[in-house]
């Protein structure tokens, strides 16, 4: 897979809801870079969708993240995605559980002919051996494992990029 661009990418946000984030390892982090690739994304013209996994369940996406969405997440029962909830071009995502949702929408995407780049340090598990695994599994199926730093610098392009500044602040 070449370099992500901001005009061939879209960010896909899964299930990081209420009930569910306090148990995931690295919690913080997850929702922190997820915001930063959100707040990125947003400024560089990269569409952005979301979705819940039974919100009724396990509530709402986190607010913290759902303030930053152009849009409300899309509520889901099966644990992968529908891949038509994601935009056009290659599918950047992160998201929980590594190893349930962010994994079966993964791999529902890559059946559906789609390009994945998956955000290591924007995905979480409750036990970090999942999120691990996961990540090994999803690479074996031709999906780029990336991070956030790496997505948003390849979504600038160059430093010339007149939102750089603003973006190069998200980093720091």
């Amino acid at each position: 897979m070449p370099l992500l661009t901001a005009g061939d990418s879209t960010l896909l946000v899964v299930d990081l809801q209420e009930r569910l984030m306090p148990a995931i390892a690295g919690a913080d982090a997850v929702l922190e870079n997820t915001g930063r690739l959100v707040q990125a994304a947003s400024r560089l013209g990269v569409g952005v969708a979301a979705t819940e996994q039974n919100p009724e369940g396990l509530g709402r996406t986190v607010g913290v993240v759902a303030d930053l969405l152009p849009t409300p997440a899309v509520a889901k029962t099966s644990f992968a995605a529908d891949p038509d909830v994601a935009g056009p071009g290659t599918v950047v995502v992160a998201g929980c559980e590594a190893h349930v949702c962010v994994l079966q929408t993964v791999l529902a995407l890559r059946a559906a002919g789609r390009e994945v780049a998956v955000v290591a340090d924007a995905v979480g598990s409750r036990r970090e051996t999942n999120r691990d695994r996961a990540l090994d599994r999803m690479r074996a199926h031709g999906v780029d494992v990336v991070t956030t730093e790496m997505v948003v610098f390849e979504w600038l392009g160059t430093s010339e990029n007149a939102a750089f500044r603003e973006v190069q602040k998200l980093i720091k």
